[in-house]
């Protein structure tokens, strides 16, 4: 049937104690699992079992897991591709941690994405029968879920062609050169129908530029903010709009210089035949920091 959302991010950290203390205390994460050297956790809105696994031993992505719909999925989507010259390989149900059969795919940027079907289900922190809308307990900015990621591509259109021809994600919006030749320096692209689900910039195969949480509102960000001077965190960006997406966001880094992203509000709803909103280069400021038109020099060399 189809891809349906980003599950997991599984990323590399220098100090693992460090990361716990940013994801767990200052994010509000849950640790539900940990072996030497690696940690698993949550969101409170989140029903899978995990949506961050952090590994101690460097800084930066290991791989993006993505959730399908059947098993049929998976077959489909490894032949595809394939045949779009892409490496890939099956992952045996345990290999991730309550994490299913999958299939690996070596992307055309080189990063490795994982599609899987099942997933350990534990629920949310406030279950799904009668519900209250938060949880008391929740700690630090108490994020709901892991929204999005962006990653670098040396060549961002060939990573769109592959997500869209191979994987059937749309494209919400692009960042191109100009109008009479347009180069694809960006691309947003969504499964469902949020603005994105993953989105590639140029810059250096393989590398991360961050993942996202998502918030509720324009109000949790700016608290969001307020808890991240109280804890130190270096902030790279915001609390400010976007023009790509319209979301309000705060980008910021954790203690391994990994960047994160607070992320609020949907800006619209996406579907396939969504006409792809463009923007162009001399513009791209104002698409990413809506507000003061100006963005600083790490935003677009800073990866890990």
């Amino acid at each position: 049937m189809s891809v349906m959302r980003l599950g997991f991010v599984h990323i590399r950290v220098t100090d693992l104690e460090e990361a716990r203390n940013h994801y767990s205390n200052t994010m509000g994460m849950k640790v539900v699992h940990e072996e030497p050297g690696k940690l698993w956790l949550k969101c409170w809105d989140e029903y899978d079992h995990h949506s961050l696994v952090l590994e101690e031993g460097g800084v930066g992505l290991v791989k993006l897991g993505y959730k399908v719909q059947t098993k049929d999925d998976l077959e489909r989507y490894e032949k595809r591709a394939q045949q779009f010259g892409c490496t890939t390989g099956r992952v045996s149900a345990g290999e991730n941690l309550t994490v299913g059969d999958g299939v690996a795919i070596s992307v055309p940027s080189g990063h490795r994405v994982e599609l899987y079907d099942e997933i350990e289900y534990v629920g949310t922190d406030t279950g799904a029968l009668n519900p209250d809308p938060w949880p008391r307990d929740g700690r630090g900015i108490a994020a709901h879920w892991i929204d999005h990621a962006l990653v670098a591509a040396d060549d961002p259109g060939l990573l769109e062609r592959f997500f869209t021809e191979a994987l059937d994600f749309h494209v919400a919006e692009r960042a191109i050169t100009n109008i009479s030749h347009p180069e694809v320096l960006g691309s947003w692209m969504a499964c469902g129908e949020s603005p994105h689900d993953i989105a590639v910039i140029k810059g250096p195969d393989a590398k991360l530029h961050h993942f996202a949480f998502h918030l509720e509102d324009w109000n949790a960000i700016l608290r969001a903010g307020d808890i991240m001077s109280m804890d130190d965190v270096s902030v790279d960006i915001g609390p400010t709009r976007h023009g790509i997406t319209r979301g309000t966001t705060i980008y910021f880094f954790d203690p391994s210089g990994n960047r994160n992203e607070v992320f609020a509000g949907l800006g619209y709803r996406t579907f396939p035949d969504f006409p792809t909103v463009n923007w162009t280069e001399d513009q791209l400021a104002k698409g990413i920091v809506y507000i003061s038109r100006e963005l600083n020099e790490a935003f677009t060399t800073v990866f890990t």
